[in-house]
């Protein structure tokens, strides 16, 4: 497992220059994708794509909603469009068109959400992004697939492409730490084991993976054994790997850059509640709105450091470990 792993974390790439790339690989490995933009082709790197194949690239301006409409209409003829905007207008401007005109047919629509969590920093929390797995997770028909190094976005780009269906594709602005060996290979809708522990599990998506590995390599010197999960898939979630994860450590965190209320933690805590109850902490940004400010900075301020998560470890194992004893005691 560890070999899937780089020890220690690479250094951080763009994970918008490994997204205009991967898209120009697609475009040539298949002509039925179009790319579609709100303008936002400077801000994501689509414009590579835009200068590749220009007769396959359309702008609709700064118009959401249309973007959404054009893409399902496209869809209908047979192309394979992706739309590309920031993030949180996914889940709130183009909302309407998202739920009734995509989701709700079915279209084979990719939508590309960049800028998301806190990644567009400076721009505040009208444009950071804290609830768009929730709202579009809720979603009937809609696949979340949310990669967490440059190497997971350019494996998963392609699988996402040949996907049937509505899909959300969530992308970080920023650069991000290479995490991933070659022989990481994922799969939507499947969960992947990093690195084992028996002690409690942590599983984390997207930026947060790379954080979640640092912590159990920080708990593995204080001799506790803290396994390592990427869910890149929110849904459909791996809920066989979750149950078998809280059978096997008895305890779970959830690691995530969105509200703690509806995302992977709000995911993870319906499968636990319903197969296999056990103690869960989550980590994330605890029900509030963010700032204006470094992105990193704002990432540790907002409850989503490395030393938040060994901190959720620890009371995860320790509710653990009260109830295994309340249990005995009731016994004798």
């Amino acid at each position: 497992m560890d070999s899937l792993i780089r020890n220690p974390l690479g250094n951080p790439t763009s994970m918008r220059k490994a997204y205009g790339e991967a898209l120009v690989e697609l475009g040539h490995a298949r002509q039925d994708v179009v790319v579609l933009s709100a303008d936002v082709q400077s801000s994501d790197f689509s414009y590579m794509f835009e200068a590749a194949f220009p007769e396959r690239f359309i702008n609709v301006g700064i118009a959401e909603p249309a973007l959404v409409d054009v893409a399902v209409g496209l869809a209908s003829s047979g192309k394979v469009p992706i739309a590309n905007t920031f993030a949180f207008l996914f889940a709130t401007r183009a909302l309407e068109m998202v739920r009734t005109h995509l989701a709700f047919g079915g279209a084979n629509v990719k939508l590309a959400g960049a800028y998301a969590g806190l990644s567009d920093s400076f721009d505040g929390p009208t444009h950071q992004t804290i609830s768009d797995l929730a709202i579009l997770r809720s979603l009937p028909n809609m696949t979340i697939v949310v990669p967490a190094d440059a190497l997971a976005l350019r494996k998963l780009l392609p699988q996402v492409a040949a996907w049937q269906g509505p899909v959300f594709f969530r992308l970080c602005r920023n650069e991000v730490p290479e995490v991933f060996t070659d022989r990481y290979e994922p799969k939507i809708g499947e969960g992947v084991t990093l690195i084992d522990g028996d002690d409690a599990t942590v599983i984390a998506c997207g930026v947060m993976v790379a954080r979640a590995i640092e912590a159990s390599r920080q708990l593995a010197r204080q001799d506790v054994g803290l396994r390592v999960v990427e869910l890149h898939t929110l849904k459909p979630i791996d809920s066989e790997l979750i149950v078998s994860c809280a059978q096997e450590t008895g305890a779970i965190v959830t690691a995530e850059e969105h509200s703690i209320i509806g995302g992977l933690g709000g995911a993870v805590a319906e499968c636990l509640a319903e197969k296999c109850p056990v103690p869960l902490e989550r980590v994330g940004v605890n029900d509030t709105y963010a700032e204006s400010g470094p992105y990193l900075e704002l990432l540790d301020k907002y409850g989503m450091s490395v030393e938040a998560i060994v901190a959720a470890a620890q009371r995860a194992l320790a509710r653990k470990q009260a109830s295994s004893s309340h249990a005995t005691s009731e016994v004798y």
